[in-house]
């Protein structure tokens, strides 16, 4: 008898990425593996959305829209290329208005994207009536979604078991929301195998034997091919697959681990193995370079107890890295379990599971309920919609006091076409204001990305938190010297070249005016403006400048919001301290801050003050360190890669200066102001200690 073919989705270059690398991957290095999976016969691939839309803005400096289109190009014509959409949320945190709802499908379509799931991961049906009908009207395949986990028993939820599940699809069929095609989608892989079975049992039963139902799970809880064996006799027709170096672990199960598990039963996924595997083969030498998280390839016992889903898990981790915070990660994860109870035990996916790891962190970070995260107090207050089960009285009180919003039952999207502050017409704005062209991919940038979207869109942002190890370019054979009136000059242990020309002393080849008297004399340095007696105004936690609300000179009163950060995905307030003048402001939107360093200054008295005398000069050093001068110090142990200033050089602010290597990675070092390279303290090569000197600048 012949065997029942199982259709598959490679989901590789989208959760696949998302749930290994936090979604920070450059297109043209993942180009030839998706040439060698089509080569291998795979026609149906996970191409965007989801993570992998805002990523390529906030991370890797890369058009979505490009890199769809660069993906069709390279799946082929025939290939089924489907995208990840949040229902009201599309591709962002934050939700939409129609407007931008409807814009996202069309762009999508624009840009050679043939099926759309869409989920909402409340499960609340209303988020995906405007969504389903916009995917649907723009001419893409509507694969509408049902979320799911499982919970310890001792949480007690009336929720994430088969009758729910049940009753949210007749909820779907009800509201007569059109779709070709229904997946069951576990993000945290934490689903019971017998849950799986009995929930797409009873869906196969409601809809029919035609319809396409697909499953879909991680295996950071372990089950994923005891869940996949359970759809797949219970009915479902296509499971999700992906491939090494993105399967397993965080991920989904491998197309050869599932094929394995399917052999001898009477059921195949009808793929050349020998071809998949040289497909996996182009696909791990692409990834080759890139950092792979220890967590990303390992089974979580835990994960049931705490949701964490394999699509969030690396994104945050890596985050917490790049801040110099993994050592709060077990005590993060551990608060999990106490955010999902409270919070109306909301599916863990995107963007619920990003609100649960937002508030967990906030509760570590600052004391439990002190500090609720914008999208976590939201959803309890009802404005990404209806959670599961009424969330906690105590927190949803504590959310309405802190966020100053009343809670709601109105539709998210009837709220959001109501909000002056969102959809085409301030996307428009955002974008004049910029100077930026009004296209229609512009406008979702903007809507979608907000202030990140901006930056890109300027050219003002830059690749970040990418950790891959670039190949280091050969250097140039050294160039002989002509000795003839030049000295290698070395004061203090630095070296200088320095080449007496007439009037000139060229030191490492910048020229200055030299004169030459008997006896030593030193020229005191001018006096300065400084102010004295303000109150600074620090960075609480490493993050991004996203918005500065006022100049210097502006009045403000005690509580006033004056600035927002980003950091770990969230839009930080900061207020002022005190009321008086702002005296000075140190930083700008984009600037990468670290906690500590200050953003501005507030009253004070600007006092001119003499500079000290210069000491004499035991030997000349033409190009010494002034007094005052800033010290760029090594972030974190490593190994100096690349000097791109030399000494006597002149920088701007977040100019790229030096490159470190650290934890196999390039990381880029910027400089913290504008002014003159006035001491280089370290070489190519040298091991550096975190807070050793590399250079001064004054």
């Amino acid at each position: 008898m012949a065997k029942k073919k199982i259709n598959f989705m490679c989901t590789a270059f989208r959760d696949g990425f998302q749930s290994v690398y936090g979604a920070r991957v450059f297109t043209k290095d993942f180009m030839p593996a998706v040439a060698a999976a089509r080569e291998a016969g795979i026609t149906h691939f996970e191409a965007g959305g989801g993570a992998r839309f805002q990523a390529l803005y906030f991370y890797t400096n890369e058009d979505a829209f490009a890199m769809m289109d660069e993906f069709r190009q390279v799946a082929g014509p025939d290939a089924n290329l489907q995208t990840l959409s949040r229902g009201v949320n599309v591709v962002g945190l934050d939700s939409q208005p129609r407007d931008i709802i409807k814009l996202h499908a069309e762009m999508f379509k624009k840009h050679g994207m043939t099926t759309i799931r869409n989920f909402d991961a409340l499960n609340d049906v209303n988020n995906l009536i405007d969504s389903g009908k916009a995917i649907h009207d723009a001419g893409l395949k509507h694969e509408v979604t049902v979320t799911m986990m499982s919970l310890p028993d001792s949480y007690h939820a009336a929720a994430h078991n088969p009758e729910f599940y049940e009753k949210i699809l007749r909820q779907i069929l009800d509201a007569g929301i059109p779709f070709d095609s229904l997946c069951f989608k576990d993000a945290s892989g934490t689903s019971t195998p017998r849950n799986v079975y009995e929930t797409i049992k009873r869906a196969r039963k409601l809809l029919g034997p035609n319809v396409n139902i697909v499953f879909h799970s991680h295996e950071t809880a372990g089950v994923s091919i005891q869940q996949y064996m359970s759809a797949i006799e219970a009915g479902a027709t296509q499971v999700d697959l992906s491939m090494s170096p993105c399967s397993g672990g965080t991920c989904q199960p491998d197309i050869l681990t599932m094929w394995h598990a399917l052999r001898g039963t009477d059921y195949d996924l009808g793929i050349d193995v020998a071809k998949v595997q040289e497909a996996e083969r182009v696909f791990e030498d692409c990834m080759k370079d890139y950092f792979l998280p220890p967590e990303a390839t390992k089974v979580n016992p835990n994960i049931p107890f705490f949701p964490l889903p394999g699509g969030a898990l690396t994104a945050n981790t890596q985050m917490l890295r790049d801040n110099n915070l993994m050592d709060k990660y077990p005590l993060i994860v551990e608060a999990m379990g106490d955010v999902v109870k409270k919070g109306g035990f909301g599916t863990s996916v995107t963007p619920v599971s990003q609100f649960y790891f937002q508030q967990a962190f906030n509760n570590v970070m600052f004391g439990p309920w002190k500090k609720i995260a914008e999208g976590y107090g939201k959803m309890v207050l009802g404005y990404f919609g209806k959670t599961p089960v009424e969330p906690d009285p105590e927190v949803v009180r504590e959310a309405a006091e802190q966020l100053k919003l009343e809670p709601t039952k109105e539709k998210v999207v009837d709220l959001n076409d109501k909000n002056p502050g969102k959809g085409r017409a301030a996307a428009i704005k955002m974008l004049k204001d910029a100077g930026l062209a009004e296209t229609e991919e512009n406008i979702f940038i903007a809507a979608s990305c907000k202030e990140k979207g901006i930056l890109y869109l300027t050219g003002k942002a830059k690749v970040n938190g990418v950790r891959k190890v670039e190949k280091k370019a050969p250097e140039a054979p050294a160039a002989k010297k002509n000795t003839s009136g030049e000295y290698t000059v070395t004061v203090n242990g630095t070296a200088y070249g320095v080449k007496l020309d007439g009037a000139n002393a060229i030191v490492n080849g910048v020229a200055y005016p030299l004169s030459i008297a008997d006896g030593i004399k030193a020229a005191a340095p001018a006096a300065q403006t400084v102010v004295t007696g303000s109150q600074d105004v620090t960075a609480p936690m490493p993050g991004l400048i996203l918005r500065m609300n006022v100049k210097v000179g502006d009045e403000v009163k005690k509580n006033q919001e004056i600035a927002v950060m980003e950091a770990m995905k969230m839009e930080n307030p900061i207020y002022a301290p005190c009321d008086g003048k702002i005296t000075a402001i140190k930083a700008g939107q984009g600037d990468q801050l670290q906690a500590g360093d200050v953003i501005l200054s507030i009253g004070g008295v600007a006092v001119v003050q003499a500079a000290p005398a210069a000491a004499p000069a035991a030997a000349p050093a033409p190009a010494a360190a002034p007094a005052g001068g800033t010290a760029v110090k090594a972030p974190m142990p490593g190994l100096i890669l690349r000097l791109n200033v030399k000494k006597g050089d002149q920088v701007k602010k977040n100019d790229e200066i030096a490159v470190m290597e650290a934890m196999k990675m390039e990381n880029p070092i910027y400089a913290p102001c504008d002014g003159t390279v006035t001491e280089i303290s370290v070489g190519q090569g040298d091991q550096l200690q975190a807070d050793d000197v590399i250079l001064t600048i004054a």
